[in-house]
């Protein structure tokens, strides 16, 4: 039987790393001023489960008395405030003293924990007066973390392109109207183009650049 959760543990593993997800935990004692949840390699946060309190003994035990460890069901639910103040970020850094404002449990030295997953945003490219295609698996939905339209890489969308129109890389136009089209939705298109988003900077093909997840 412990085989065969091992097994089942190792098989989880490896498939949040092949889906691009590393699961993560951060633990953060109550003496301390801030909690702080942090993705690396441009992945995003996604919380999973937090709580705030105690329920065990030897979690931010050391130098405390016995009778400040003694209560093991005694903490109160935090997913919304850290899904709030975290949620798609590559890093927040919460207060402490929001986190401790509501006591669960007097003279008990507790800590906050939260479970949260790294994801890699999708990327969707498109050249000017071309379409953007964003999509999600069946049962998903799209959230758009970032959308600019304009230049900053002079590499991109240069096929058949003369080099003068490719070489201004300080063109950049940051768009909330990808998001307004799209979030909530499975499947959506944008076509990139100055009649969509304006035109950020004249003689440069530009292009839409988009980043996105799936929730």
């Amino acid at each position: 039987m412990q085989h065969f959760s091992t097994m089942m543990l190792l098989t989880a593993v490896c498939l949040l790393m092949a889906s691009g997800v590393s699961a993560e935990t951060v633990v953060t004692c109550q003496s301390l001023r801030v909690h702080t949840l942090e993705c690396r390699d441009n992945k995003v946060i996604t919380v999973q489960s937090s709580f705030y309190g105690r329920r065990d003994r030897t979690t931010c035990s050391q130098g405390q008395y016995p009778w400040a460890l003694a209560s093991t069901t005694c903490y109160r639910d935090m997913l919304d405030l850290i899904k709030e103040r975290c949620e798609f970020e590559q890093r927040c850094d919460v207060p402490m003293a929001d986190i401790t404002s509501v006591n669960p449990c007097f003279g008990i030295f507790k800590y906050i924990k939260t479970e949260f997953t790294c994801i890699a945003p999708q990327t969707v490219v498109a050249c000017e007066r071309r379409t953007a295609k964003l999509t999600c698996p069946s049962g998903k939905t799209i959230k758009v973390l970032s959308a600019y339209y304009g230049r900053r890489d002079s590499s991109v969308c240069t096929l058949n392109c003369p080099l003068v129109q490719t070489q201004n890389e300080d063109c950049e136009n940051p768009t909330d109207l990808v998001a307004q089209q799209c979030d909530g939705t499975s499947s959506c298109t944008i076509r990139a183009s100055n009649s969509v988003f304006g035109d950020p900077c004249p003689g440069t093909y530009k292009y839409l650049e988009a980043s996105y997840t799936c929730v």
